[in-house]
Protein backbone atom coordinates (compact mmCIF):
# COMPACT_ATOMS: atom_id res chain seq x y z
CA UNK A 1 0.00 0.00 0.00
CA UNK A 2 1.64 3.00 -1.00
CA UNK A 3 0.92 6.10 0.47
CA UNK A 4 -1.14 9.14 -0.97
CA UNK A 5 0.32 11.70 -3.23
CA UNK A 6 0.00 15.19 -2.65
CA UNK A 7 -3.02 16.73 -4.47
CA UNK A 8 -2.34 18.29 -8.16
CA UNK A 9 -4.17 21.45 -6.87
CA UNK A 10 -2.30 21.84 -3.79
CA UNK A 11 1.51 22.41 -3.59
CA UNK A 12 3.29 20.70 -0.83
CA UNK A 13 3.79 22.28 2.00
CA UNK A 14 7.47 22.68 1.75
CA UNK A 15 7.38 24.22 -1.41
CA UNK A 16 8.80 27.65 -0.22
CA UNK A 17 6.36 29.21 -2.78
CA UNK A 18 3.78 28.01 -0.08
CA UNK A 19 1.35 29.50 0.83
CA UNK A 20 0.97 32.29 -1.67
CA UNK A 21 1.62 35.67 -1.02
CA UNK A 22 -1.48 37.89 -0.46
CA UNK A 23 -1.81 40.39 -3.28
CA UNK A 24 -1.44 43.84 -3.07
CA UNK A 25 -4.29 45.86 -2.59
CA UNK A 26 -4.88 47.93 -5.43
CA UNK A 27 -3.58 51.58 -5.35
CA UNK A 28 -6.82 54.16 -5.49
CA UNK A 29 -5.94 56.19 -8.29
CA UNK A 30 -8.14 59.26 -6.38
CA UNK A 31 -6.98 59.10 -2.97
CA UNK A 32 -7.93 62.15 -1.35
CA UNK A 33 -4.81 64.45 -0.21
CA UNK A 34 -2.98 65.41 3.24
CA UNK A 35 -4.92 68.13 5.00
CA UNK A 36 -1.40 70.13 4.29
CA UNK A 37 -2.22 69.82 1.01
CA UNK A 38 -5.86 70.02 0.88
CA UNK A 39 -5.45 73.35 2.82
CA UNK A 40 -3.29 74.68 0.59
CA UNK A 41 -5.48 73.83 -2.28
CA UNK A 42 -8.31 75.32 -0.70
CA UNK A 43 -6.64 78.65 -0.42
CA UNK A 44 -5.71 78.97 -3.98
CA UNK A 45 -9.52 78.05 -4.61
CA UNK A 46 -10.18 81.50 -2.60
CA UNK A 47 -7.89 83.32 -4.25
CA UNK A 48 -8.80 82.09 -7.65
CA UNK A 49 -12.74 82.75 -7.02
CA UNK A 50 -11.57 86.20 -5.74
CA UNK A 51 -9.88 87.63 -8.07
CA UNK A 52 -12.63 86.23 -10.39
CA UNK A 53 -14.72 89.04 -9.02
CA UNK A 54 -13.17 91.52 -11.36
CA UNK A 55 -14.66 89.66 -13.97
CA UNK A 56 -18.08 90.34 -12.50
CA UNK A 57 -17.52 93.91 -12.06
CA UNK A 58 -16.51 94.82 -15.82
CA UNK A 59 -19.26 92.80 -16.96
CA UNK A 60 -21.77 94.10 -14.41
CA UNK A 61 -20.91 97.81 -15.77
CA UNK A 62 -21.16 96.91 -18.88
CA UNK A 63 -24.13 95.01 -19.23
CA UNK A 64 -26.05 97.07 -16.21
CA UNK A 65 -28.60 99.55 -17.51
CA UNK A 66 -27.94 103.32 -16.68
CA UNK A 67 -29.78 105.59 -14.61
CA UNK A 68 -30.49 108.68 -16.56
CA UNK A 69 -30.30 112.01 -14.96
CA UNK A 70 -30.77 115.86 -15.76
CA UNK A 71 -29.88 118.91 -13.71
CA UNK A 72 -31.63 122.47 -14.33
CA UNK A 73 -28.98 124.28 -13.23
CA UNK A 74 -30.39 124.34 -9.39
CA UNK A 75 -31.41 120.58 -8.80
CA UNK A 76 -31.02 117.15 -10.27
CA UNK A 77 -33.74 115.23 -10.96
CA UNK A 78 -34.68 111.81 -12.63
CA UNK A 79 -34.86 112.14 -16.78
CA UNK A 80 -37.40 109.06 -16.70
CA UNK A 81 -39.63 108.73 -13.04
CA UNK A 82 -40.58 105.47 -13.75
CA UNK A 83 -37.93 104.10 -14.89
CA UNK A 84 -37.11 100.26 -14.26
CA UNK A 85 -33.41 100.97 -14.43
CA UNK A 86 -32.01 100.64 -10.61
CA UNK A 87 -34.28 97.30 -10.03
CA UNK A 88 -32.21 96.31 -13.56
CA UNK A 89 -29.25 96.97 -12.14
CA UNK A 90 -29.33 94.56 -9.25
CA UNK A 91 -30.96 91.94 -10.99
CA UNK A 92 -27.88 92.23 -13.74
CA UNK A 93 -25.30 92.17 -11.02
CA UNK A 94 -27.49 88.70 -9.17
CA UNK A 95 -27.62 86.93 -12.81
CA UNK A 96 -24.25 87.48 -13.06
CA UNK A 97 -22.90 85.91 -10.02
CA UNK A 98 -25.42 83.27 -10.26
CA UNK A 99 -23.86 82.64 -13.75
CA UNK A 100 -20.18 82.69 -12.46
CA UNK A 101 -20.72 80.68 -9.59
CA UNK A 102 -22.22 77.73 -10.88
CA UNK A 103 -19.12 78.45 -13.92
CA UNK A 104 -16.37 78.46 -10.72
CA UNK A 105 -18.17 75.26 -8.99
CA UNK A 106 -17.88 73.64 -12.32
CA UNK A 107 -14.11 74.24 -12.49
CA UNK A 108 -12.84 73.99 -9.14
CA UNK A 109 -14.55 70.15 -9.50
CA UNK A 110 -12.80 69.93 -12.69
CA UNK A 111 -9.85 70.00 -10.84
CA UNK A 112 -10.56 69.05 -7.44
CA UNK A 113 -13.10 66.01 -8.25
CA UNK A 114 -11.84 64.24 -4.25
CA UNK A 115 -13.96 67.47 -2.83
CA UNK A 116 -12.76 68.19 0.50
CA UNK A 117 -14.07 70.79 3.38
CA UNK A 118 -11.00 73.36 2.49
CA UNK A 119 -11.66 73.32 -1.02
CA UNK A 120 -15.58 73.58 -0.20
CA UNK A 121 -14.78 76.49 2.19
CA UNK A 122 -12.61 78.19 -0.38
CA UNK A 123 -15.14 78.44 -2.69
CA UNK A 124 -17.76 79.55 -0.87
CA UNK A 125 -15.83 81.99 0.74
CA UNK A 126 -14.04 82.88 -2.30
CA UNK A 127 -17.67 83.86 -3.67
CA UNK A 128 -18.88 86.14 -1.14
CA UNK A 129 -15.34 87.85 -1.95
CA UNK A 130 -15.60 88.11 -5.55
CA UNK A 131 -19.45 89.46 -4.86
CA UNK A 132 -17.86 92.22 -2.49
CA UNK A 133 -14.76 92.82 -5.10
CA UNK A 134 -16.98 93.22 -8.27
CA UNK A 135 -19.56 95.22 -6.61
CA UNK A 136 -16.51 97.35 -5.83
CA UNK A 137 -15.10 97.37 -9.22
CA UNK A 138 -18.13 97.83 -10.65
CA UNK A 139 -19.23 101.26 -8.33
CA UNK A 140 -15.29 102.74 -8.86
CA UNK A 141 -15.23 102.45 -12.98
CA UNK A 142 -18.76 103.31 -12.87
CA UNK A 143 -20.37 107.18 -13.29
CA UNK A 144 -19.00 109.72 -10.71
CA UNK A 145 -20.51 109.60 -7.32
CA UNK A 146 -20.11 113.06 -7.30
CA UNK A 147 -23.67 113.69 -8.65
CA UNK A 148 -23.85 117.73 -7.54
CA UNK A 149 -20.71 117.84 -9.11
CA UNK A 150 -20.81 116.33 -12.36
CA UNK A 151 -24.35 118.11 -13.22
CA UNK A 152 -22.17 121.63 -12.96
CA UNK A 153 -19.57 119.72 -15.39
CA UNK A 154 -22.01 118.79 -17.96
CA UNK A 155 -24.46 122.20 -17.31
CA UNK A 156 -28.05 122.32 -17.39
CA UNK A 157 -30.48 120.38 -19.40
CA UNK A 158 -27.98 117.90 -20.38
CA UNK A 159 -28.30 113.95 -19.48
CA UNK A 160 -25.66 112.24 -17.17
CA UNK A 161 -25.69 109.01 -16.02
CA UNK A 162 -26.13 108.32 -12.10
CA UNK A 163 -23.86 106.41 -10.16
CA UNK A 164 -23.42 102.81 -10.20
CA UNK A 165 -25.66 100.95 -7.25
CA UNK A 166 -26.30 97.92 -5.88
CA UNK A 167 -29.40 98.64 -3.88
CA UNK A 168 -30.47 94.58 -2.97
CA UNK A 169 -27.26 93.93 -0.73
CA UNK A 170 -28.75 90.05 -0.81
CA UNK A 171 -27.40 90.07 -3.65
CA UNK A 172 -24.01 89.36 -2.96
CA UNK A 173 -24.71 85.56 -1.60
CA UNK A 174 -25.87 84.44 -5.18
CA UNK A 175 -22.79 83.41 -6.29
CA UNK A 176 -21.72 81.31 -3.27
CA UNK A 177 -25.25 79.55 -3.01
CA UNK A 178 -25.30 78.55 -6.97
CA UNK A 179 -21.21 77.59 -6.45
CA UNK A 180 -22.42 75.16 -3.42
CA UNK A 181 -25.54 73.75 -4.69
CA UNK A 182 -23.24 73.03 -8.30
CA UNK A 183 -20.93 71.46 -6.99
CA UNK A 184 -23.04 69.52 -4.29
CA UNK A 185 -24.76 68.18 -7.57
CA UNK A 186 -21.42 67.87 -9.27
CA UNK A 187 -20.34 65.54 -6.77
CA UNK A 188 -23.27 63.56 -5.90
CA UNK A 189 -23.21 62.73 -10.11
CA UNK A 190 -19.47 62.33 -10.95
CA UNK A 191 -17.55 61.93 -7.38
CA UNK A 192 -15.43 59.44 -6.77
CA UNK A 193 -17.58 56.43 -5.00
CA UNK A 194 -16.53 54.62 -2.07
CA UNK A 195 -15.68 50.89 -2.55
CA UNK A 196 -18.49 48.78 -1.68
CA UNK A 197 -17.78 46.12 1.20
CA UNK A 198 -17.05 42.17 0.23
CA UNK A 199 -19.79 40.39 1.00
CA UNK A 200 -18.82 37.24 -0.34
CA UNK A 201 -19.51 34.01 2.61
CA UNK A 202 -17.90 31.20 2.95
CA UNK A 203 -18.07 28.63 0.27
Amino acid sequence: MTAPLTPPHRPSPHDSAWPPPYPAAPKDEDDAPDVATEVRQGAVVLLAVTLAGIALGLLWLWLAPRVPLISDGKAVFLKETEGEAAVGADGTFALLALGLGALSAAVVFWFHRHGGIAIVVGLAVGGVLASLLGWGVGTLLGPAHDVAGHARAVGAGVTFDAPLKLQAHGAVLAWPVAAMLVHLALTALFGPRDPEPDWDGPA
